[in-house]
């Protein structure tokens, strides 16, 4: 009897340490979880690089060129992603690589976005749009959102996931190490162009690149890269190093109207090119008709500084404009509208000038 009692008192007490010991491992997980005031990993900040292959970019393949294309021959669904306008699922395709899959109307937008943004030298996401694929195992969605044959989902923007780049912590539209320069002041005015209204600091990320990954970051993706020597091609002593890359990460909230949170809409191209863009100059100042979120951003936007994205945005071929959009799938008629207007907002830029003061003698 005596024995008896023991053994229970043991698996008594071995059962109990069963159940708490994932307790334990989950608080030990969560004690390494990361301090929001622990400084950043060592390396270069980066918000932008000096493109000097704009003419040749392909704004149809964008930043991940073909090499990085998802495999869509089989997608299965990993866990959903919460939060944001738009229903995300993280996803892995056929060759096994992680994705998030953003569905519904804010999947054309941000394809298009980023393919402008990174044109002229930005930091981007890496991002691919599906017109139709079916995701094995995917939950239904939280919200309504457009699909396709087979029971597909339609318009799915893939957004890579690669193991060697580490998503840091979120960035400042008022307080980054950039803040002033001609870089940053022509990402506000690009911003502006896009008629992108949700400018907060939750959607922007640091990215931590490793060296490696940054030596072939700018060769991948031109038409006339395979013609460079190995000299013109290598990386300066910068671009060796890790680097901080400051991105936009959501670019989704565009191509619509800006204003409030009644009067605000997405991926709206009839509206889009019904907007107005430059409002008026006043001294050196370039003042923009933008109605979002901190549009104090945009009080002290120098004309030279305008003048500076808009040159190198108007080296962009309308053919290069329109790819942007088609890799998007918007329509033949969309595509069309959409580079005219971008087109033309582009010549706003380039045809800016200070008004003139009199002096008298």
């Amino acid at each position: 009897m005596f024995a008896e009692k023991r053994f229970r008192a043991i698996s008594v007490l071995t059962i109990a340490l069963i159940l708490l010991l994932p307790a334990g491992l989950a608080g030990q997980k969560k004690a390494k979880k990361k301090d929001k005031n622990e400084p950043l990993p060592e390396g270069t900040a980066v918000l932008w690089r000096e493109p000097t292959d704009i003419a040749s970019r392909d704004l149809f393949l964008g930043p991940g060129g073909d090499a990085m294309k998802p495999d869509l021959s089989h997608v299965t669904f990993v866990k959903d992603e919460p939060g944001g306008y738009s229903v995300k699922f993280r996803v892995r395709d056929g060759a096994g690589n992680t994705w998030v899959a953003k569905l519904g109307n804010e999947a054309q937008t941000e394809t298009a976005a980023v393919r402008l943004v990174w044109a002229v030298g930005y930091m981007t996401e890496i991002n691919y749009l599906a017109p139709c694929v079916q995701i094995e195992g995917a939950p239904k969605p939280r919200k309504k959102v457009a699909m396709c044959e087979g029971g597909g989902f339609a318009n799915v923007r893939f957004e890579a996931r690669p193991k060697e780049i580490k998503r840091l912590e979120d960035w400042s539209w008022k307080n980054n190490p950039f803040v002033g320069t001609n870089e940053f002041q022509g990402l506000l005015v690009l911003m502006a162009l896009l008629n992108n209204w949700d400018l907060k600091d939750t959607n922007n990320k640091i990215l931590l690149v490793p060296a490696k990954n940054t030596e072939t970051q700018d060769t991948n993706n031109t038409s006339d890269s395979a013609n460079k020597s190995d000299a013109e091609q290598k990386p300066d002593a910068a671009q060796k190093q890790n680097e901080l890359q400051y991105i936009i990460s959501d670019l989704g909230a565009t191509f619509g109207k800006t204003g409030n949170a009644i009067t605000h809409n997405r991926n709206q191209p009839e509206t889009f090119i019904k907007t107005k863009f430059v409002k008026k100059v006043e001294g050196d100042k370039v003042l923009f008709d933008y109605h979002g979120k901190d549009s104090g951003l945009f009080r002290n936007i120098t004309v030279e500084q305008a003048k500076w994205i808009g040159d190198l945005l108007s080296r962009l071929s309308d053919q290069q404009i329109s790819d942007a959009f088609r890799a998007a799938n918007y329509s033949p008629q969309e595509i069309q509208i959409l580079t005219e207007s971008v087109r033309a907002r582009i010549n706003e830029l380039v045809n800016l000038s200070a008004p003139q003061t009199a002096h008298n003698n």
